[in-house]
C-alpha cells in the first residue's frame, strides 16, 4: 500500500475507497478516465488553515487559489465552508458567477486582464482587483470611470525571493512577468498612482513567490520583506496597508521522497513572522490573506484508469497502457512531475514488478509515472494515481481529439457527477464545415 494512503481508505474486500465509496465501483458507475475527488478532504484543509489563524487571534482570508481546479461544484464547497477564491481569468469569473459565489469574496488576479474581463469584475462588484502593471491602472480607471465605479485593489510585488521549485511555477524573483518590480521603484511609482486615484481603495499589497515550495525560509523572507515595504510606504506616503496577501505554493507530498510541512504550518510561520515583523516596525497588525489552491485541491483529487495494452522487451521496463495520459494530466509531461498509483482492488499487495503507466496520446512524452512499482496486472483493471486534484483537470486539453473525463465529488459514502464526460459530438461543436464557394 502506498503511504499516502491510510487504512481508512481500504474496505472489506481491500478495495482502494475514496470518500467511503469503492474506487472499483465508481469506475464502474461513470467509466474510466474519470477525476474523483473526495469532498471531506478539501473541507479538512480550509478548516485546518483557519484554526491556525484564530489560534494566532489575526484577521485573515483563506483564498482558494481557483486556477489549482475550478468548477461550479468546487466553488459551492468553498462558499460553505466560507472561504474566499481568487480567479485569474473572465472564464474562471464566470464559473464564480454561475456558482452564485459571493463576489465579495473574490480577487481577481492576473498579469493581462483584458478591458472586457475588468469590465465583468467591476459590474459584478468583485471584492479586489490585484494590479499587476501600469497598463491595467489606466485601464481599470477607464473601466471605472465609464461605469461610475469604484473598486478596491492590491499591487502584486515581485519581491525578488526566488523559491526552490521548477522555473516554470517560480514567480517572485525580480526577472518576473508578473507584478511591479520593487528594486527599480515601479512598486512605489504603483502606489502613488493608485492612491491619487479616487475610485481606486488600496486595499493592501500581494506577493507570490512560487508553488510547489517545501522551505519555510522562502515564506518567511517574502512576508518580512512585505513589512519592510508596508513600513516605507507608511513612512513616505502616509499609507499603511490593511492586508498583507502572502499568496500560496505551500508544496503537497506526491511520492514517497517528499517530505514538506503539513500547509498549515507554513501559515503559522509565515502570520509569526508578520506579527513581529509588524511589532518592529511599529506598524498596526494587517489582515493576513493566503491563496492555496494546490493544498486544498491536490491531497484530494485521484484519477482513475483502466488498465489497456501492454509492451515487455527483455531487459527493459515495460510499459501499462491506461485509457487516458497528457490530456487530463500534462504535469507530467510539462515539468517531469511525479506521481505514485495503486491498482484499487489490491492497493495492499506486494509489488512484483517496476512499470513505466503510460498515456494512449500520441507522444513519446506521455508518460504518467515514470517507473511505479505494481502488483500482477491485466487488461481492465482500474489503477488509481493519487494526489492528482490539482491542475490535472485544470490544464485538460482534447489533444489527440480525445473528450476530457467527468468529474465526480464524494463525501460520506455518496458519490455526485459534477461535470459532465464530454462526448464526440462535444468535440465538433464548434467546428464550421467550410462553405461551398471557399
Amino acid at each position: 500500500m502506498s503511504e499516502q494512503l491510510t487504512n481508512e481508505q481500504i474496505n472489506e474486500a481491500g478495495h482502494l475507497t475514496i470518500g467511503g465509496v469503492d474506487a472499483d465501483q465508481l469506475a464502474a458507475k461513470y467509466q474510466t478516465p474519470l477525476a474523483v475527488y473526495d469532498v471531506s478532504k478539501i473541507r479538512d484543509q480550509i478548516r485546518r488553515f483557519k484554526s491556525v489563524f484564530e489560534a494566532n487571534g489575526v484577521d485573515y482570508a483563506v483564498s482558494y487559489a481557483s486556477k489549482a481546479f475550478a468548477t461550479i461544484a468546487m466553488f459551492q464547497v468553498i462558499d460553505q465552508e466560507q472561504g474566499h477564491i481568487d480567479v485569474v481569468s473572465g472564464g474562471e469569473l464566470y464559473t464564480a458567477i454561475q456558482a452564485n459565489f459571493p463576489m465579495s469574496r473574490v480577487s481577481f488576479h492576473g498579469n493581462n486582464k483584458s478591458r472586457e474581463e475588468l469590465e465583468m469584475a467591476v459590474k459584478n462588484k468583485v471584492g479586489v482587483i490585484v494590479l499587476d502593471n501600469f497598463h491595467e491602472i489606466e485601464l481599470l480607471d477607464q473601466v471605472l470611470k465609464e461605469q461610475d465605479a469604484t473598486s478596491a485593489v492590491m499591487l502584486r510585488i515581485t519581491p525578488g525571493i526566488s523559491a526552490h521549485t521548477h522555473e516554470y511555477i517560480s514567480t517572485g524573483q525580480e526577472d518576473s512577468k508578473f507584478g511591479f518590480d520593487l528594486k527599480s521603484g515601479q512598486a512605489d511609482q504603483a502606489l502613488q498612482e493608485v492612491l491619487a486615484n479616487d475610485r481606486m481603495n488600496m486595499l493592501g499589497i500581494h506577493a507570490h513567490i512560487g508553488s510547489q515550495i517545501f522551505e519555510l525560509k522562502g515564506f518567511q523572507m517574502a512576508a518580512k520583506k512585505l513589512v519592510e515595504i508596508a513600513a516605507n510606504w507608511h513612512n513616505q506616503y502616509q499609507y499603511q496597508p490593511e492586508v498583507i496577501n502572502v499568496g500560496g505554493g505551500f508544496g503537497i507530498r506526491y511520492t514517497k521522497d517528499d517530505h514538506p510541512l503539513a500547509p498549515e504550518d507554513f501559515v503559522d510561520a509565515i502570520v509569526k513572522t508578520i506579527k513581529q515583523s509588524a511589532a518592529d516596525q511599529n506598524l498596526d497588525m494587517p489582515a493576513v490573506w493566503i491563496e492555496p489552491g494546490r493544498s486544498i485541491a491536490g491531497p484530494a483529487g485521484y484519477n482513475l484508469y483502466t488498465v489497456g495494452s501492454r509492451k515487455d522487451v527483455p531487459g527493459l521496463t515495460s510499459y501499462l497502457t491506461v485509457d487516458g495520459g497528457m490530456g487530463d494530466n500534462i504535469r507530467p509531461a510539462l515539468y517531469q512531475a511525479e506521481y505514485e498509483a495503486v491498482l484499487v482492488d489490491q492497493p495492499n499487495a506486494l509489488p512484483t514488478e517496476t512499470v513505466h503507466v503510460a498515456g494512449k496520446y500520441c507522444e513519446s512524452g506521455d508518460i504518467l509515472i515514470d517507473k511505479q512499482a505494481l502488483p500482477a496486472s491485466k487488461p481492465g483493471d482500474v489503477l488509481a494515481v493519487l494526489d492528482t486534484g490539482a491542475y490535472g483537470y485544470s490544464m485538460a486539453s482534447n489533444y489527440n481529439r480525445n473528450p476530457r473525463p467527468a468529474v465526480v465529488f464524494v463525501e460520506n459514502g455518496e458519490s455526485t457527477l459534477v461535470v459532465k464526460r464530454e462526448t464526440y459530438a462535444d468535440l465538433t461543436r464548434l467546428d464550421q464545415p467550410l462553405p461551398k464557394t471557399f
